[in-house]
This record gives C-alpha cells, sequence and structure tokens, in this order.
C-alpha cells in the first residue's frame, strides 16, 4: 500500500524509539492525538506496527512485500470461489460445447442427478472431439470426460495459495471446490485462472486507494 508523508514518519517514529505511546508520537509530529488515531489505525491493521494495552507501538520490521505476501498466504478458497459452471453426465458434447460457449468458461464440470462430481471437460477435451465428422450431438460426455481420480479438487477451507500452485503444476484452467455428501463429492463451486487474475487486480486497487 502507498503511504502518506506523515504514516512513513510515524513508522521511522516508531522504528527508531518504539515501544513508544500515541501520545509521545503525536507530540513529536506536533500533533493532536486524535489527528494521529486514523494513521495508526491503519498502519496497526496493514501490519506495519504492532500495539499492545499499556506499552505503546512496536516496528514489526516487515516490509510492504512481505506483508502482502502474508496477506496472500492466508486467503482460504471460499472467499474468492465462483459459482460452478456444471452440466449433466447424460448431455452430448455438441450441448456441453453450447454451455461452455454460453457461460464463457474454460472448464465445465460434470456431475450426476446428485450434483456429485463425475467428471471434468476442458476447451483441449471438446476441441478434439469436435475433430473429424462425428455427430456431436450423438457422443455422450463421459465417453471425453476426464474422470476420478485424475480430477484435481479442492475444499473451501483450502489455502488458496495452494490451488493457484496445483493450477499451474499440472497446467489446468480450473479446479471444482466439492464437499463431501453420502453420494460423493458435491460440487459448489471453481476456482480458476480467472480467479487469480482478479485477486491480483483487487490487491493492486487496494494498494492504490
Amino acid at each position: 500500500m502507498d503511504l502518506s508523508k506523515r504514516q512513513q514518519r510515524i513508522i521511522e517514529i516508531v522504528k527508531a524509539d518504539g515501544p513508544i505511546t500515541g501520545e509521545q508520537i503525536a507530540d513529536q509530529l506536533a500533533l493532536t492525538r486524535a489527528t494521529l488515531r486514523p494513521d495508526l489505525a491503519i498502519l496497526t491493521m496493514a501490519g506495519f506496527l504492532d500495539a499492545r494495552p499499556r506499552v505503546g507501538y512496536f516496528y514489526t520490521g516487515k516490509t510492504g512485500s512481505e506483508l502482502l505476501t502474508e496477506k496472500i498466504k492466508r486467503y482460504k478458497v471460499h472467499e474468492f470461489q465462483q459459482v460452478p459452471v456444471a452440466v449433466n453426465e447424460k448431455v452430448s458434447v455438441y450441448d456441453a460445447i453450447s454451455t461452455m460457449f454460453l457461460e464463457d468458461v474454460g472448464t465445465l464440470f460434470v456431475v450426476d442427478e446428485n450434483s456429485c462430481l463425475v467428471g471434468v471437460l476442458s476447451r483441449k477435451d471438446l476441441l478434439r472431439s469436435s475433430m473429424g465428422r462425428q455427430d456431436l450431438s450423438s457422443i455422450p460426455v463421459p465417453i471425453i470426460m476426464t474422470r476420478m481420480p485424475n480430477i484435481t479438487v479442492c475444499r473451501k477451507n483450502d489455502l488458496l495459495v495452494d490451488v493457484a500452485h496445483q493450477l499451474i503444476s499440472k497446467q489446468i484452467d480450473g479446479v471444482p471446490v466439492v464437499k463431501d455428501t453420502e453420494n460423493g463429492l458435491e460440487v459448489i463451486g471453481r476456482i480458476t485462472k480467472t480467479t487469480m487474475t482478479k485477486l491480483l487486480v483487487e490487491l493492486t486497487m487496494e494498494d492504490t486507494i
């Protein structure tokens, strides 16, 4: 995040003289405690400073990039998961292609009548199936989909950064978010490469506010 000159000065003071009270910081800056309070709150919430009752403020020693890294590592899947785009296992390849086009996604999750995961369809899967002269409306999606145990899944409390590693290492566009049920793995969300891009944009916007 971009700090104001006064906030940068506060960090310098706490770094040099900490632990130090808010009143002592205000005296050095020739400001009232009330004027300084919002800046101290921002610096504490952002992680640059730490505050202890009846002791004062400490400098954490962490840079902006270190704080950002820590923040990203704490994010959970459920904070960023999107609505899943799924098709029933009984639909045709033609219907699956139509759904992918209309929903503008790169991955479709194939589910049974209980909304439980049975397969995954990627753009590459559908592209390969469309080559040739076969009638796509007569080909069921189970013939071309990826099945378990070759499907990468995640759960809502998984760390988002771990899912990002899976997307990169396995070169896939999306991962279904699932929960365990008596009928199987119910699909409740999705994490995609677009999710990660949106996160980076949000973090950038926060830093410019």
